[in-house]
């Protein structure tokens, strides 16, 4: 199977072609390492930074923006926006503060300091 994809490590933008047999991945188009790494990657196990918003419960219409601290597999990322739905926190919060431990394997933090 054969697979073409824009690599996004760096600003280069390579345009990749991975052709997956079983078990081995051969990347052609990546002008670094980082590129084989990515494509190789995206095609056995990909893996995404979700980034999102929850309720602050005591500031009227404030939303406080939060991300996975580790990326997860992709086809979780449903499963932590879910999770993140029904989360509500309490002001004051500061960018960096765990409000998840662990969610499909990642902490949520804040990434938006509310007082």
């Amino acid at each position: 199977m054969k697979k073409e994809m824009i690599c996004i490590i760096c600003p280069r933008g390579c345009s990749l072609c991975a052709d997956v047999q079983g078990n081995v991945v051969t990347v052609s188009g990546n002008a670094c390492p980082k590129g084989l790494e990515y494509a190789v990657n995206e095609c056995t196990n990909p893996v995404r930074t979700v980034t999102a918003t929850v309720r602050v419960a005591n500031r009227y219409n404030t939303m406080a923006s939060v991300k996975t601290a580790t990326p997860v597999a992709k086809d979780a990322m449903m499963t932590v926006m879910q999770a993140l739905r029904q989360t509500c926190v309490q002001a004051p919060v500061h960018i960096g503060d765990v409000i998840l431990e662990d969610v499909c394997g990642s902490q949520i933090v804040i990434t938006k300091e509310v007082l």
